[in-house]
């Protein structure tokens, strides 16, 4: 059932691609897409189904969403450049934990922290927050979160904590 969801995550990322930004349609398949990876985990868990496949194939699940997302919402942001330079260092970052988690456990590692988490739940509000906050505040919030988890997320993979 948990990889049920999480296939239903692939798919409403896919289908958001031909939304236009930020119509009902669009914020339909988002919140679905959010909820449902909030959802899948806990089935996992509540069936005793967890496995590492369900959490890899969360993570692929998370990557396509987020790819989606930057794909429809980067051009219509305004992003300055010192906050795309901030996006740069925490995607080297987790490249980084990428190689080194396969460097040190010599498999593919995911981590699923609770800073990983609340960086994601942050990032998901993100443009839920838009008509309301401004982008540079939110910006702000969400990145050094994300800077943290993945500095985090490196300590974890290093130490062999992380799965």
């Amino acid at each position: 059932m948990a990889n049920t969801i999480t296939f239903f995550r692939i798919a409403v990322s896919i289908v958001l691609l031909f939304c236009p930004v930020f119509s009902p349609a669009f914020y339909v398949f988002y919140t679905a897409a959010g909820l449902s990876d909030m959802l899948d985990g806990f089935a996992a868990r509540k069936t005793g189904t967890v496995s590492k496949l369900g959490a890899r194939l969360d993570t692929m699940a998370d990557f396509v969403f987020v790819v989606v997302c930057l794909i429809k919402l980067l051009p219509v942001l305004g992003i300055p450049a010192w906050l795309y330079g901030w996006i740069g260092i925490i995607a080297l970052i987790k490249v980084v934990n990428i190689v080194s988690g396969f460097a040190v456990q010599k498999t593919f590692v995911a981590v699923h922290s609770s800073m990983n988490k609340a960086t994601g739940a942050l990032l998901f509000l993100l443009p839920l927050t838009i008509p309301a906050v401004p982008l540079k505040i939110s910006a702000i919030v969400v990145c050094a979160a994300a800077t943290l988890a993945a500095m985090q997320e490196g300590h974890l993979i290093r130490t062999e904590k992380g799965a």
